[in-house]
């Protein structure tokens, strides 16, 4: 973990919203669904940022909303000071380069028909990086970063397990010195004793190369391990943000002690809170808190207030209108 200091933000993102249409068209048009509302964060240089929540509430598609993979809309969305909304496409090709991802599935996110040598050495071609008699050299060392060894390089993806081609894809997102990365669940398919191996070595590779890292996982163990501040996401809203072992000792909001609760424990408390049902439909979200229709402590007031976020102390922010319950 790092220690942040006051700076500018690299990336800054305000108001996200993103609509996708659902349903076939009627009468009135095509109904829309809203996964992503008003969704507000900065992320600073060299901190990791953990992202985690349920299933369908809207985590992927903040990682590829901020990397223009998807359109969204927003009252701003900045890269090192600089807007991305309508950036031209050269000028987003150019940007690329410092901005990459490393996808959540080892075994689809490499061409099988592709050595290792191949994938990363597109990655330089695509930036004109470390061409000539300096390219060797870096593949060498893009394996070594990642602990495979470099004699691996002409093999091809069936070649390695699934730990070692996740360290393949880390490698291609490294390839191009990035100072920004989207790691969009990139341990969840990997068995629990490999997690370890793969989070060690993110950690460390963020420590080497000062890299910034917006660490996307449903699993709150997981993010705390790594992060430096934690975001808590619930169909499309932000429920809290605050630094990482506040946020998973001491939780401000109710959807976030659920998810404290929810992780496997010898000791459980015995007033644990349990959630019930699943996270509605982002087609029909309750009205007023999101969280309502799940909360054991919403009140009637829950029903019509759209809690926004508000300071909870100690560089803590919650969206819940209670502040008497955790």
């Amino acid at each position: 973990m790092t220690d942040m200091t006051p700076t500018r933000p690299l990336l800054e993102v305000r108001g996200l919203n993103k609509h996708y249409p659902a349903g076939k068209r009627g009468l009135f048009g095509r109904q829309m669904m809203q996964v992503l509302r008003d969704v507000s964060f900065d992320l600073y240089p060299g901190e990791v940022l953990g992202l985690v929540g349920e299933s369908g509430s809207g985590k992927s598609t903040i990682g590829k909303a901020v990397l223009r993979l998807v359109d969204s809309q927003s009252q701003a969305m900045r890269f090192d000071g600089r807007e991305l909304a309508g950036l031209p496409t050269e000028d987003l090709r150019r940007l690329r380069k410092d901005m990459q991802i490393i996808f959540q599935d080892p075994y689809a996110s490499l061409d099988p028909r592709k050595t290792i040598r191949a994938t990363l050495t597109e990655a330089l071609d695509t930036h004109g990086l470390h061409r000539g008699a300096a390219r060797q050299p870096r593949l060498v060392a893009l394996m070594q970063m990642v602990g495979l060894n470099p004699a691996f390089l002409d093999r091809r993806p069936h070649e390695f397990s699934g730990g070692q081609r996740q360290r393949i894809g880390i490698a291609r997102a490294l390839a191009v010195e990035p100072r920004f990365i989207v790691a969009d669940e990139a341990v969840s398919a990997l068995d629990v004793s490999i997690q370890a191996q793969v989070l060690n070595l993110l950690a460390d590779l963020r420590a080497k190369t000062g890299v910034s890292l917006l660490f996307i996982s449903h699993d709150l163990s997981v993010v705390r391990f790594i992060s430096d501040r934690v975001m808590v996401l619930y169909l499309g809203r932000v429920m809290e943000v605050g630094p990482a072992d506040q946020v998973h000792f001491a939780p401000r909001h109710p959807y976030t002690a659920a998810l404290v609760s929810a992780e496997p424990s010898l000791h459980k408390a015995p007033d644990r809170i349990r959630l019930t049902g699943e996270i509605p439909s982002p087609l029909n979200p309750p009205s007023g808190c999101v969280f309502r229709s799940r909360c054991p402590y919403a009140l009637p007031a829950c029903a019509t207030a759209v809690p926004d976020l508000r300071p909870a102390g100690e560089g803590r922010m919650t969206a819940c209108i209670r502040d008497d319950i955790l």
